[in-house]
């Protein structure tokens, strides 16, 4: 199939894209890599009178370190992080995490923001800014508001965006001495979307833990520096506390399962990490 007409506006600036957002609301949508938006325009689940394409845009190509945070223009594409030099000093977790996002042909086109703002409960970008408690920058033509990701994911595809607003920046914080991080998913195919996907962050005085492909949206939960049979314990209630889907390609007893196996896996894989830069701090 192929999408329906739609009119097409180039925004260089971010000016022009709220501009155009502010007088079209929900029947515009942003273009910025494409990789889920043409899929939805092609299968017509979308069908926007505007097409808003952002991609070449230099102000919202931008990639900068600013007040401890690494900040994602929404042009940047994904490619672009997961080979910049240093992040794997900077943000861990987004470094073992890139290898499972898809493939790199998408990786080349898809957006870090764009991948945020569609919301895939499944997806590895989302999940890990709210493991490590980042935010989302978004701007209308009426002024700026911050969102921390734990407010920014509402449900399935769902976010605290609103038509009007773009999605201008994703601010990931960067990695502070002695944390240690671990991932871990599982896909019936490399580049699948994740059944089931675990980020564990591990510092001085707690662990977190955050889950993917389980419930509706990521979900992120706090622990005391747990090991052996308590962190068992801890992985078990936390899986029985998410809203587990059932579909075709696994039921909700599955997730459940890899909830208990992936965390216990991420979770000392982060431990560890944390052990060894404690080492060499």
């Amino acid at each position: 199939m192929k999408p329906a007409a739609f009119d097409y506006l180039r925004a260089d600036h971010v000016e022009q894209a709220v501009e155009a957002l502010a007088r079209h609301g929900e029947d515009a949508r942003i273009l910025a890599g494409g990789q889920s938006l043409m899929a939805v325009l092609n299968m017509r689940l979308a069908n926007p009178a505007l097409l808003i394409d952002i991609s070449r845009s230099e102000p919202m190509g931008q990639l900068r370190v600013a007040q401890g945070q690494l900040c994602i223009g929404a042009a940047v594409t994904q490619a672009r992080v997961e080979w910049r030099a240093g992040l794997a000093s900077e943000l861990p977790l987004l470094a073992l995490a890139f290898p499972h996002i898809s493939h790199f042909q998408v990786r080349n086109r898809g957006t870090v923001a764009g991948s945020i703002a569609h919301a895939d409960p499944s997806a590895e970008l989302a999940l890990c800014l709210l493991a490590l408690q980042g935010e989302v920058l978004l701007r209308r033509a009426r002024g700026r508001r911050v969102v921390k990701a734990a407010d920014f994911f509402t449900g399935m595809l769902l976010t605290a965006r609103a038509p009007d607003e773009l999605l201008e920046e994703v601010r990931f914080p960067l990695a502070p001495a002695g944390a240690g991080y671990g991932f871990e998913e599982f896909s019936m195919r490399h580049g699948d979307f994740a059944v089931c996907a675990v980020a564990a962050v591990a510092d001085a005085q707690r662990l977190r833990i955050a889950v993917g492909g389980v419930a509706d949206r990521p979900t992120a939960s706090d622990f005391p520096l747990l090991q052996g049979s308590a962190l068992d314990d801890a992985l078990n209630e936390l899986a029985w506390s998410l809203d587990a889907r059932d579909e075709p390609q696994a039921s909700a007893q599955l997730r459940r399962q890899l909830v208990r196996t992936l965390g216990r896996r991420a979770v000392l894989q982060a431990l560890s990490n944390r052990a060894l830069e404690r080492s060499t701090a």
